[in-house]
């Protein structure tokens, strides 16, 4: 071709009308197939918000949205501030965004959803990736953003979980499920961002997931693996508990030390690829092990847990009344418990009942404990008790009322852990040998109040919570044997008897009535010296003889009427025995008798709490005792003048608190024995503080045979001093030392009866005198 000539352009090809046509047509289908998708989804997305023909469930409201509820652990104070415990179906307890440190806040962003900050709750490009993730089966990471996540956790939007969200026709764990479950989080993550900023979407998250162990909340999660704080974490520690959240069983450092610490790992890296951690602290982070303080709250630890299952008793009944959920609703109860005195009753009665066991043991060695009037072993007696345990009753509806497949497996043996004065031990036993095991312990109650205001100070209701649940202080009654014979003496100070009043120790007879056989009370030493003593050192010494006469000339109705005033609630027969404390009663009801006398004769209700808050601060209900004025202020303050001479007269059951413990205080005291030695117990008064106490064996039939070991002034009276010691000591409680208050006005009978024997203290002729014991030797009376 020529150089001149021009260059030749291609032809460009001629039109294809068909193919055109195609295109055209594919473009446009592919248009409205697109249309359609989105109109689609907009009526789907506005007929779940709008639950079209109840069909998808309901959605939460604006008031909802703005409050949404998560399940708080109720919290339970001490009167000293002290934290003693939680009430929780889920242990949460919230912690404020300031209290999250950043490297927890870091772990999780970058873990979970790194585009936190960029997106309003949804985020595209996480669920293409997802999608893709899916088709490719390449699981590169999750479609749901955090506030999704907390959007689930909240409103519970998972099918089978308790929420009306889930009450839709269409609802349920297949696709469509699925679909709708995912609408609503999707709608409900855009309204949180809307009505949230993004610390108050990451505190929600962090204080509402679960991390295992029964921990909910980075609060408890912190206390239960690593017993701290949030913001005392480390990373590699907050590393571990974002971690787990994903899936806290498979996670779980307890259960699966290994697979938690290449999750922990991960969580580093993850932290490193987005400049949250250098390099070089990643290489130093992933090196080090985890190491855990685990510890998991529950209701058996902690102080004062018998007392804790008292105050959740009363409180149930109270919330259902104004519907609250003492279990969900985060409320803050502030009890009247005094953190020290009940630190030292727990150590006191485990101190003084290791004591007990060891000769309780050693009496029986070789012998079974449980034994008739008679002492003779009762046949059959552990297939009896078996037979009331909830073991029994649950094995029996299992096997269909198979006797012989239940007593194969109340026999079957297997390792269980058992409560011992030395720790916890591991042994091998069957139900049967568990029971008989446990039947040899002996059990404890104690409650200390101020007798001047009503406010329980100390409550332990049994050796040990997690393994003996039945509570002694409140729940327990038994028979209260000499410390009910106050009562006795109060209602005759009432009738103008003087504790000199002069009455010889002789025999008293309750004639025959109505079928019952006549009745003579029984001295401790089982006979009738014939001597004369006053009512006070009567009453000191406990004598039965005197007490009877007493009952008789005022009658056991007068008796039982005194009773109630005093704020004894449960039944009393009135019948001669029941001066000497033969009807059942509790400690907390003695307590409360015991306190008039010291509050001027102003019955005053024992009380646990004193206010109720909810879970910001707002004060629902504050508790004030009931009160009643049932003896005048003369009778109650003779009453404890009388008290006082347990622990001052010669031959007084309860001389030991000055003599042994060496206590230079006035304390008014009182001992207390039943028949066979089955209850031993002790009452002891200061002028702000009344405790009540009894030791004995889960069965009546399961005591010690003598009185030396079995009495009140041996058994029981100990605690007493164990515990004094350790109050008195402990100068920021506070305790009085003063002598008890006298009335502003001259008292109208005499009380001090040392004249009535030549100005001396205790001047009975020779042969009217009894036998004087010393501290180790100590009387009691035997009903």
């Amino acid at each position: 071709m020529p150089a001149s000539s021009p260059a030749r352009r291609p032809k460009p090809l001629a039109p294809n009308p068909a193919r055109a046509g195609r295109f055209t047509a594919f473009t446009r289908t592919m248009w409205l197939l697109f249309g359609a998708g989105v109109v689609g989804l907009s009526l789907f997305v506005l007929a779940v918000n709008g639950n079209f023909l109840n069909l998808f469930g309901r959605m939460p409201n604006l008031k909802t949205l703005e409050n949404p509820r998560s399940e708080l652990a109720s919290e339970i104070y001490s009167a000293d501030g002290v934290l003693l415990g939680k009430y929780f179906r889920e242990n949460r307890t919230p912690a404020e965004f300031k209290d999250l440190p950043q490297n927890l806040v870091d772990a999780l962003i970058a873990t979970e959803d790194v585009r936190f900050e960029q997106h309003s709750g949804i985020d595209m490009k996480s669920i293409v990736r997802a999608v893709a993730g899916v088709a490719t089966f390449n699981r590169n990471g999750g479609g749901s953003t955090l506030t999704q996540q907390v959007a689930k956790v909240l409103f519970k939007t998972r099918p089978g979980e308790q929420s009306n969200l889930n009450d839709g026709l269409l609802n349920g764990s297949g696709k469509v499920g699925l679909l709708i479950t995912k609408a609503k989080e999707w709608l409900l993550a855009i309204r949180l961002e809307r009505n949230y900023t993004k610390r108050e979407i990451l505190r929600m998250y962090l204080n509402t997931v679960e991390y295992g162990s029964n921990s909910f909340g980075i609060n408890t999660a912190a206390k239960t693996f690593f017993n701290k704080k949030p913001k005392d974490l480390t990373t590699p520690e907050a590393a571990t508990l974002v971690g787990i959240v994903n899936a806290p069983g498979r996670f779980s450092p307890i259960a699966h030390p290994v697979r938690s610490r290449l999750r922990r790992n991960w969580v580093l890296r993850q932290m490193a690829k987005s400049n949250y951690i250098t390099d070089a602290e990643l290489a130093a982070d992933t090196a080090k092990p985890i190491v855990l303080h685990y510890s998991v709250e529950n209701p058996t630890k902690g102080l004062a847990p018998y007392f804790r299952s008292e105050v959740a008793k009363s409180l149930i009944a109270w919330a259902k009344e104004t519907d609250h959920d003492l279990y969900a609703d985060g409320l803050k109860i502030y009890t009247t418990i005094d953190s020290r005195m009940q630190t030292y009753a727990e150590k006191s009665l485990a101190e003084h009942l290791t004591l007990q066991q060891k000769w309780f043991t050693a009496h029986w060695k070789g012998q079974l404990p449980w034994r008739d009037e008679n002492g003779k072993v009762i046949p059959n007696f552990l297939n009896i008790a078996m037979r009331r345990t909830q073991r029994y009753k649950s094995l029996m509806n299992i096997h269909d009322g198979n006797r012989d497949s239940v007593n194969y497996y109340l026999r079957k043996k297997y390792k269980m852990q058992v409560f011992t004065w030395q720790g916890e031990k591991e042994m091998f036993m069957s139900p049967l040998d568990s029971l008989a095991y446990y039947k040899r312990y002996l059990r404890a109650g104690f409650m200390a109040m101020n007798p001047l205001n009503g406010q329980i100070k100390a409550w332990v209701g049994g050796p040990n919570y997690k393994f003996f649940k039945f509570d002694h202080v409140r729940q327990g009654k038994r028979q209260p044997g000499s410390t009910f014979k106050p009562i006795v003496y109060v209602a005759a100070i009432d009738q103008n008897y003087s504790p000199c009043y002069p009455r010889p120790d002789v025999a008293t007879t309750f004639p025959a009535v109505a079928g019952r056989a006549a009745y003579t009370p029984r001295n401790f030493e089982g006979v009738f010296t014939g001597r004369t003593f006053t009512l006070r050192q009567a009453l000191a010494r406990s004598m039965n003889s005197i007490t009877a006469w007493l009952v008789m000339k005022l009658t056991p109705e007068t008796i039982v009427s005194y009773a109630k005033r005093l704020g004894i609630t449960s039944p009393i027969e009135a019948v001669p025995s029941m001066g000497f404390g033969t009807s059942d009663c509790s400690i907390f009801e003695l307590c409360g008798a015991y306190s008039t006398f010291v509050n001027k004769g102003v019955w005053t209700s024992p009380i646990m709490v004193t206010r109720i808050e909810d879970k910001n601060g707002n004060v629902l209900r504050e508790f004030v005792p009931q009160t009643k004025e049932v003896l005048s202020e003369e009778t109650a303050y003779i009453m404890t003048n009388m008290l006082q001479a347990s622990t001052t007269e010669p031959g007084g059951t309860s001389t030991i608190l000055h003599t042994g413990f060496k206590f230079p205080y006035e304390i008014g005291a009182k001992t207390g024995t039943t028949s066979n030695y089955s209850d031993g117990w002790f009452m002891g008064i200061t002028p702000d503080l009344v405790c009540g106490m009894w030791i004995g064996g889960e069965d009546r039939s399961i005591h010690f045979r003598t009185g030396t070991y079995g009495q009140g002034a041996r058994l029981a009276l100990p605690l007493y001093g164990l515990f004094m010691q350790k109050v008195y000591k402990d100068k920021s409680i506070g305790i009085s030392t003063a002598p008890f208050p006298k009335p502003a006005a001259p008292l109208g009978i005499e009380i001090d009866c040392s004249k009535y024997y030549g100005g001396q203290r205790d001047t009975i002729p020779a042969d009217q005198k009894m036998q004087v014991p010393d501290a180790g030797a100590l009387n009691d009376e035997d009903i």
